[in-house]
């Protein structure tokens, strides 16, 4: 797919647009596992050829009040020239205080953070490489990950530092999302876990510490910790997955106490919509399933909507 995103700006030329906004799975920036941050590292790489100065910044929707942990990488890239791109002229401090991610998701600076004022940049590459050659030698020991969980890119160069949130607002939790009075008339039967399988989601759901057989007879030790069951109604919710849907017990599939009545259910997909902070109904039209589906697929509106409201401000002010 990147290569499908970087055929279009490079197609577009002069046209192309003044600001990227991109997201995806935080494991990005430890890919593959042989080399890690190769692959980030040819996107920056193909950014800087295309023009572009680039911050990002992992974020986990619960750090900032949302109702759902869900950590995403989000990827802003500014058209050298433009009036954004121009602001950037201390990328340590773009980075931390004056960017749109550090302004729309706001950071620690005390407790030492002031040593990233001395961060020496790295260069994604040798002067006469190209992205073969960064892709063949970019942490090619693998003894780092070159990449943290924010940064800035300048003209082939990167500043990158760990941050931590900083947020003192109100928090969601999963509890808040849930159906109550006239709407719990939506919780149907089906959503109820039986009493016959009650046994199977707690030993699904439960700590394992067991041999197992594969089917040419291979016995091996197999260990997984324990989830909550039922999960905590007064904290936010786990990350939603595709597999959210159906009635079948599973160990990811997230079962809450109902606060109406004390039963134990899943979730209905108007909760994980809420979950993901969309609109109530947003997918309705579609099976239950699929609409489970749609959201363990789906990003936390709330994180969209603070960095859209920063571009806003910083194109019209």
């Amino acid at each position: 797919m990147w290569w499908q995103i970087e055929r279009v700006i490079r197609e577009k030329g002069h046209k192309a647009p003044e600001i990227l906004f991109l997201e995806n799975v935080d494991r990005l920036l430890l890919s593959p596992a042989k080399q890690r941050g190769r692959d980030f590292a040819i996107i920056l790489q193909t950014l800087s050829d295309q023009g572009y100065v680039v911050e990002w910044r992992v974020v986990n929707a619960a750090d900032y009040g949302m109702p759902q942990r869900r950590r995403r990488i989000y990827i802003l890239a500014y058209k050298e020239g433009s009036d954004v791109a121009r602001e950037v002229v201390n990328p340590t401090e773009w980075l931390l205080n004056d960017g749109m991610l550090a302004t729309a998701f706001p950071v620690v600076r005390d407790c030492g953070f002031g040593m990233f004022n001395e961060i020496t940049p790295f260069s994604l590459k040798n002067e006469n490489d190209d992205l073969v050659n960064l892709s063949d030698n970019f942490n090619r020991s693998n003894k780092t990950r070159p990449f943290a969980n924010a940064g800035v890119m300048m003209g082939g160069n990167v500043w990158t530092a760990k941050v931590t949130p900083l947020y003192d607002g109100c928090r969601m939790t999963l509890g808040d999302v849930l159906v109550r009075g006239a709407e719990h008339e939506l919780v149907t039967e089906d959503y109820y876990i039986k009493d016959d399988e009650l046994q199977r989601w707690a030993y699904l759901k439960g700590a394992k510490h067991e041999e197992r057989k594969t089917k040419d007879g291979f016995v091996f030790s197999y260990s997984e910790g324990g989830m909550p069951f039922p999960d905590p109604l007064d904290r936010p919710s786990r990350t939603i997955i595709t597999g959210e849907g159906g009635a079948a017990p599973s160990r990811f599939k997230h079962v809450v106490k109902d606060p109406v009545n004390g039963r134990l259910r899943r979730l209905l997909p108007v909760e994980l919509e809420r979950l993901n902070m969309f609109p109530d109904d947003h997918t309705a039209g579609q099976s239950p399933s699929k609409r489970a589906f749609f959201m363990g697929n789906a990003f936390v509106c709330g994180v969209v909507t603070r960095v859209g409201n920063e571009i806003y401000h910083r194109l019209n002010r």
